[in-house]
């Protein structure tokens, strides 16, 4: 019995004691919040980074559920801080607070106070006594963190894109180099092979241009029947930054020589016609804005081979390479294939003449100005072909041409007729080399003729007269001139059955460069008797 009493005892001890206990820890767990508790009072801090509030009062919170508040605000010069206890649930300022379930007391700017105005609330004894500026609000963090996935994205595809134009870049100047026929793709990476005096074919090929390139017009270097060139800058910054401006060569028709500028811009077009000797093409573009349609080029400093001459008197290897080059560009366009053996629609120039042949830096010409240009489809019926009319410059005009018979029935007749224009040409060549002896002021073919003939005049002199610009007996004292003298005659003749195609004198040309390499070594041996003779003398 005594035991029993004994164990009721200590239970009931024991319970009473566990009373006591959790009312103690109850009274422990309901101790109210301890915070910093200023009046509004100044401040240096200047709202940056983190500050410490110049406070030494804490107060006891009268709520349970009160937390810490600092108050941060700027008015003109004047910065004060405010600390004190509030229950969130309240309004404060007009303001609920909503971050309160932190450690730490990080500000956040609010508007509508009349002036700077920032606020912090926490849950941590004396928490709102280190105050924390973040200029990054959540709102900023947040749509950074969104952006950052599109940016690499971004990144990633223009890397992409970067990396692969570059492939198809090495991959088509490879094709070309081992003669193999260029894609599509290929062919809107078009690089020139002139250096500093040309434009490089960053631009887009005309099927790939969606947008028109940022060009600045810099000076006037020609001016046409149909059309005004200008020399140009292209920027290329989309590309590479370092890369800077290129100069480009821009060709502007007004809205009211369309056709011109269509019909240029559809035989540019052509893959097929891409040549060393043909003037590298950029894009086309219409200029809504400025009512223009612009026809944009790789640039020649050199200028064009009229003006070159006139200032210029050539070597007979620069007679070499400018006429055989000029044959090669011809021989292309008449050709029915590619030089790799590709099919290609044969093409007439129909106003070949030196104001439309330009001069490389490398002293090979290429052809321009495709205004007049006639592509020779099989499929073209007879009255396609009449409906083309007289066409080209008169001076330059075969004696067909001029009488309007040339043969219809027969697209090679157009040919012949560029031929006989060629012929021209290779004369003006020839009258301003070294090598014939007394070279002359420069002058066109039938020079004495008014500067613009008409055709009638041209008709009487060539078609009538059957004139031909002279060939002097001294010109034939040169071997290789005499051969040229010779295919110039061939390619003039009246018949047009008789005249060379243009592969044939590109051929001719070809077999005259072991001419050209003993004209180089007679010109060295020459001055080792005269360096011996000097040395004699001494």
């Amino acid at each position: 019995m005594d035991l029993l009493r004994f164990s009721a005892f200590w239970c009931g001890t024991i319970l009473f004691s566990c009373f006591l206990f959790g009312q103690s820890e109850g009274t422990m767990l309901k101790i109210k919040r301890l915070c910093k508790f200023c009046d509004v009072q100044q401040t240096r801090c200047q709202g940056k980074g983190s500050c410490k509030v110049d406070c030494n009062i804490t107060s006891i919170c009268p709520n349970d559920s009160d937390v810490c508040v600092t108050i941060w605000r700027k008015k003109e010069d004047n910065v004060t801080f405010d600390t004190i206890c509030h229950n969130p649930e309240l309004r404060l300022h007009g303001l609920r607070l909503d971050d309160y379930n932190n450690s730490k007391c990080e500000m956040r700017e609010r508007s509508g106070q009349g002036s700077l105005f920032y606020i912090c609330s926490c849950s941590e004894d004396e928490c709102n006594e280190h105050i924390f500026f973040n200029s990054n609000s959540p709102v900023v963090a947040v749509v950074l963190v969104s952006l950052v996935p599109l940016l690499v994205m971004a990144v990633f595809v223009i890397t992409s894109f970067y990396f692969y134009r570059v492939y198809r870049q090495r991959r088509a100047n490879s094709r070309r180099k081992k003669g193999a026929p260029l894609d599509s793709d290929a062919h809107a990476i078009m690089i020139d092979d002139e250096g500093s005096d040309s434009s490089s074919a960053h631009a887009n090929n005309l099927n790939h241009n969606t947008e028109l390139l940022p060009i600045a017009l810099d000076a006037l270097v020609g001016k046409g029947r149909f059309a005004e060139v200008y020399r140009a800058k292209l920027k290329q910054g989309s590309v590479s930054e370092e890369q800077g401006f290129e100069t480009v060569a821009v060709k502007i028709f007004p809205y009211e020589e369309y056709a011109s500028w269509k019909n240029e811009k559809d035989v540019f077009s052509d893959a097929d016609l891409r040549h060393e000797n043909v003037l590298h093409f950029l894009t086309a573009e219409e200029r809504k804005v400025q009512r223009q349609y612009w026809i944009i080029t790789a640039y020649h400093a050199k200028g064009n081979l009229q003006d070159f001459l006139t200032h210029h008197v050539i070597s007979w290897h620069d007679l070499w390479l400018l006429g055989g080059s000029l044959a090669q560009g011809v021989a292309h366009l008449h050709s029915d294939h590619t030089s790799c053996g590709r099919n290609k629609i044969a093409i007439a120039h129909r106003d070949i003449k030196s104001s439309n042949i330009l001069v490389k830096s490398d002293l090979n010409c290429c052809l321009c100005d495709f205004g007049l240009a006639l592509r020779l489809d099989s499929s073209l019926s007879v009255d396609e072909l009449a409906n083309s009319g007289q066409v080209g410059t008169a001076r330059y005009m075969a004696p067909e041409v001029l009488e309007s018979r040339i043969n219809l029935e027969n697209i090679e007749s157009f040919k012949q007729a560029d031929v006989y224009s060629m012929a021209l040409v290779l004369w003006e060549l020839t009258s301003r080399c070294s090598a014939i002896g007394e070279v002359k002021e420069y002058e066109p073919p039938f020079g004495i003729l008014r500067e613009h003939p008409c055709v009638e005049s041209m008709k009487d002199s060539v078609v009538r007269d059957r004139g031909r610009p002279d060939i002097p007996n001294s010109w034939t004292n040169h071997t290789g001139i005499q051969l040229i003298c010779s295919s110039i005659q061939d390619c003039w003749d009246h018949d047009p059955e008789a005249r060379l195609t243009a592969h044939c004198v590109s051929e001719r040309f070809s077999e005259m460069e072991y001419l050209d390499k003993l004209s180089e070594r007679s010109i060295s041996e020459e001055k080792i008797p005269e360096e011996i003779c000097v040395g004699d003398l001494k």
